[in-house]
């Protein structure tokens, strides 16, 4: 079964499927904010997604950051080190990359893991 989250006109903000959650490319929705920010509002919606998938951050497996301007990694992982569980550290590259809208500063995107958030400590 595929189960498609957060269905827009051309895409879906999360699909699960396999026992895994692949997210699409999230961005901030105030886009007026710097690019620590645009990465915390970010991470609130990653973490949205994922409990509407029924997991949560510590399931991550894989993410990918993309910055408009690779200076940014600091303010980017500032946010980044804010909200991360360190004894759940997922697999993440960061680049560079020109985004669509020239407002956005980052984009995240990221596939975790299905099951009881928290339940691999268990």
């Amino acid at each position: 079964m595929i189960q498609r989250l957060a269905e827009e006109q051309r895409l879906s903000g999360a699909v699960v499927h396999g026992g895994l959650v692949w997210l699409a490319g999230q961005v901030a929705d105030d886009a007026s904010l710097d690019t620590e920010g645009q990465t915390a509002d970010i991470l609130r919606q990653v973490d949205a997604l994922l409990q509407q998938a029924g997991t949560d951050k510590t399931r991550l497996l894989s993410v990918t950051v993309v910055l408009a301007d690779i200076r940014d990694v600091p303010a980017m992982n500032r946010a980044w080190d804010r909200w991360l569980d360190p004894a759940a550290k997922p697999a993440r590259m960061t680049v560079q990359a020109p985004l669509v809208d020239p407002s956005w500063r980052v984009e995240i995107t990221g596939v975790a893991a299905l099951g009881e958030p928290g339940a691999w400590r268990a």
